[in-house]
């Protein structure tokens, strides 16, 4: 990280922000981080809410092949990635849900 970055070198990653709230306002409000380590990347995150993942990625474009699905603290949390680009930034969506117990998978269909 530079010391002397000014706000306007993040414009990249808040113009997609911008961007993508002024084409999809319906979409739940994710999380966000932009940060000048990363000046021209966007992260959004979803927590426990896998369901809000999926038209996320259709509104970024990001194709179903870049989706990633891992678990994390012992099995306790799912996670789905995916990265793509939009507007012009590195987009990074991240959704957390907590993994369902062997009782709950038979009922529930979630699938990765």
């Amino acid at each position: 990280m530079r010391a002397d970055l000014a706000l306007e070198e993040l414009t990249v990653s808040l113009r997609a922000l911008r961007t993508v709230a002024a084409e999809f306002p319906a979409l739940p409000a994710p999380s966000v981080h932009v940060s000048p380590v990363f000046p021209k990347r966007l992260e959004l995150s979803l927590h426990d809410d896998f369901a809000s993942f999926e038209p996320w990625r259709l509104a970024l474009g990001i194709a179903c092949e870049d989706v990633r699905f891992g678990v994390q603290s012992d099995g306790q949390t799912w996670v789905l990635t995916a990265c793509g680009d939009f507007a012009g930034a590195s987009v990074h969506l991240t959704a957390f849900h907590a993994a369902l117990d062997s009782e709950s998978r038979g009922q529930r269909c979630v699938s990765p």
